[in-house]
């Protein structure tokens, strides 16, 4: 039987919400070992062996050891091709191709404005951080442009990589679950005919549901 890979890192993370996505659709077995971040477990040295930023997620598969969560979740796709569902990295040159732009497309476009609204809207509050106003309305400016791009794409097919859920769509899933439901900025999604529909649809998905629970157990 398989040694289960290790995950380091909070469910609450989206970083590493994402890698369990992955992980659950991939039907591969993993161990979440969550940290306490607040005591700087993930600034000691024996974790900045296996990730040298200090942050999370770390993943180890035995002799392995990788971070950043999206190249981790393509390793886990490209090793584990056979597993779970088949086609969530493409299954051929050109699928991975149009995966790998999207991708790019919400690590370079969706990612920075919605990892700022989230922080603000969500996580400030809690931490009893006072919220910037004028980051808030900024990138809320910025991911309206971005998700108008999406609403003409998702026109034309029902993922943002063609007609089959893919990575680019779930990575969307960690700072759109917080936007949609943690903060007041839901109508960024639910506004755009075509956006609402995908991220019904994505959001609904059997993986993701059991991240979404393993936060709530976390922060209960």
């Amino acid at each position: 039987m398989a040694t289960p890979v290790k995950v380091y890192g909070p469910p609450l993370s989206t970083a590493v919400s994402r890698v369990l996505a992955c992980l659950l659709e991939k039907d591969v077995q993993f161990e979440l070992l969550p940290m306490n971040m607040a005591k700087g477990e993930h600034k000691r040295p024996e974790y900045l062996k296996i990730q040298p930023f200090g942050q999370v997620p770390a993943f180890q598969d035995e002799s392995i050891s990788l971070f950043e969560s999206r190249a981790i979740c393509r390793y886990i796709c490209e090793k584990h091709a056979e597993k779970g569902n088949k086609g969530l990295y493409g299954l051929d040159q050109l699928g991975k191709a149009s995966i790998d732009g999207w991708l790019e497309a919400e690590g370079q476009n969706f990612n920075p404005a919605s990892s700022i609204l989230v922080f603000q809207l969500a996580f400030a509050p809690r931490m009893k951080v006072p919220q910037d106003e004028k980051a808030i309305k900024q990138n809320e400016e910025k991911l309206s442009k971005v998700l108008d791009v999406y609403e003409q794409r998702l026109g034309e097919s029902r993922f943002l990589a063609g007609d089959e859920f893919s990575l680019a769509d779930l990575s969307h899933l960690p700072n759109g679950h917080y936007l949609v439901n943690v903060t007041d900025r839901a109508e960024l999604f639910t506004s755009r005919k075509n956006v609402e529909r995908w991220w019904n649809e994505i959001s609904g998905r059997e993986s993701w549901k059991e991240v979404v629970e393993l936060q709530n157990k976390a922060s209960s």
